[in-house]
């Protein structure tokens, strides 16, 4: 039985990232291991919700006989993070500076979806869910 499933997104650089989601979010960086003078994994979190952040150079490091088999699933498997918010305009106003990728839109199915990429090129995408009829 899968108890909880987190996100690590391989990245050039930690730090932005990282910082990305504790000024804007609130999150809370709860672990970060150095690599010499740089960040090679941050994890962070807010309430219930963890998302980790790695280094490219520091998974390579990590993943080690897969890597030297073929490591070009590091480099080309882009990933989406879809996030349900309780009110997206605060998550629009949290987001506000950061680049554009998807404007505001209503899905057919009621939701309120906008867009935006992380420093290091992720889409996220935040979305308020339709109120259930009553």
């Amino acid at each position: 039985m899968v108890k909880k499933i987190t996100a690590v997104l391989i990245v050039d650089e930690v730090e932005p990232c990282s910082k990305f989601w504790v000024e804007r979010m609130g999150f809370e960086e709860i672990a970060a291991v150095p690599d010499g003078d740089r960040i090679a994994f941050s994890m962070l979190k807010s309430g219930n919700t963890e998302l980790m952040y790695q280094s490219l150079s520091s998974a390579l490091k990590d993943t080690g006989a897969v890597a030297k088999a073929d490591a070009t699933w590091l480099h080309t498997k882009p990933v989406t993070l879809y996030i349900e918010v309780e009110n997206l305009d605060k998550a629009i106003a949290a987001m506000q500076g950061a680049k554009v990728a998807m404007e505001q839109r209503t899905t057919f199915y009621g939701a309120k979806e906008f867009g935006v990429f992380d420093p290091a090129g992720h889409f996220i995408m935040f979305a308020e869910m339709a109120a259930a009829a009553a």
